[in-house]
């Protein structure tokens, strides 16, 4: 029998441990997720969260003969009072052995579903995940991909914060480079286990603008770059080379020297399939500011855009899309 990349998993509270002001960590349980992927990094997976009845409406997600397309056409057709919602996270930690898997949340408030619901599930509360099968011969939602890059630059706010983590606990020890985190508060820096060439900043927005803080730090990242790759005064003239390339130059048009702007519409999304020289960039988060470094990455600073993934998990001010 083949498996879907995905399926829906039956699952309940079995722990809840909040982690500092804003985070608090979900752990999951189910019989079913003895099956589940463990890919970890930042995979992707759906939450499909109670109507306030506590009530799932059966659409044939929990029926493997239904494909997944078809039961997601049945939820969207769905009148609103019937329709479960469904949001996207990232994995933490996946322990098949014991049937467990573990989310975190940012609690934001009770607006938002899935942080409303965060807020006040106790354990036993049921939960559907969407995630990757185990037993099927390929998956998906997976992004980090930095190929033999062997220096790294991971940025991030706090949605990110799952995946940020995951992918810095899994880097080999000889990879270098800079991690940038944008969280509310101080008290909202986790503990993380990083390779000793790889600095990690945990970065307190405080009553700053979202993304302000995340911004400056990958810019000043930049400068730093950009002064330890140039030569020293009159090396270029004592060996004959060209001086030190404006940001940019050297650019052919599927390295990305022409970047559209989006508008409000676009999926500002893109991942390189198959990553271009020794440094690789990682940027996820809110959809403007990510975009916009991923913008100064490209045209300012002449990083080829086959180096660069950028995920917009959320846009300031509007809902995730059904």
């Amino acid at each position: 029998m083949s498996h879907h990349p995905y399926r829906t998993y039956r699952t309940t509270v079995a722990r809840r441990e909040q982690l500092s002001p804003n985070f608090l960590r979900m752990t999951l349980t189910g019989p079913d997720l003895v099956h589940f992927g463990t890919a970890g990094l930042d995979q992707r997976i759906k939450l499909v969260l109670p109507l306030p009845d506590g009530s799932f409406t059966d659409v044939g997600q929990f029926d493997e003969s239904v494909g997944m397309m078809e039961w997601y056409r049945r939820w969207r057709e769905l009148p609103d009072e019937m329709r479960n919602p469904i949001r996207t996270y990232t994995i933490r930690a996946v322990r098949p052995q014991s049937r467990e898997i573990d989310v975190d949340f940012v609690l934001h408030g009770t607006e938002g579903p899935a942080s409303a619901w965060a807020s006040a599930a106790a354990p036993g509360a049921p939960l559907v995940v969407i995630g990757p099968d185990a037993r099927a011969d390929e998956t998906g939602g997976l992004e980090w991909n930095p190929g033999d890059a062997d220096s790294v630059l991971i940025a991030g706010d706090e949605t990110a914060v799952p995946a940020i983590c995951a992918i810095v606990e899994s880097l080999p020890a000889h990879v270098t480079g800079s991690v940038y985190i944008e969280v509310p508060t101080e008290a909202d820096a986790l503990p993380l286990a990083a390779p000793e060439g790889v600095a990690v900043r945990w970065l307190a927005r405080g009553s700053a603008a979202h993304g302000l803080r995340l911004s400056a730090a990958v810019h000043a990242w930049g400068e730093t770059r950009a002064v330890e790759s140039t030569p020293p005064a009159g090396a270029a003239a004592t060996s004959g080379a060209a001086g030190p390339a404006a940001p940019g130059a050297g650019l052919d048009a599927a390295a990305g020297a022409e970047l559209a702007d989006p508008n409000e519409d676009d999926v500002l999304w893109e991942v390189p399939e198959a990553t271009i020289g020794s440094c690789y960039a990682w940027l996820a988060g809110e959809a403007s500011t990510i975009t916009a470094l991923r913008r100064h990455l490209v045209r300012g600073l002449g990083i080829d855009r086959r180096s660069v993934a950028f995920m917009g998990y959320w846009r300031r001010g509007r809902a995730e899309a059904a």
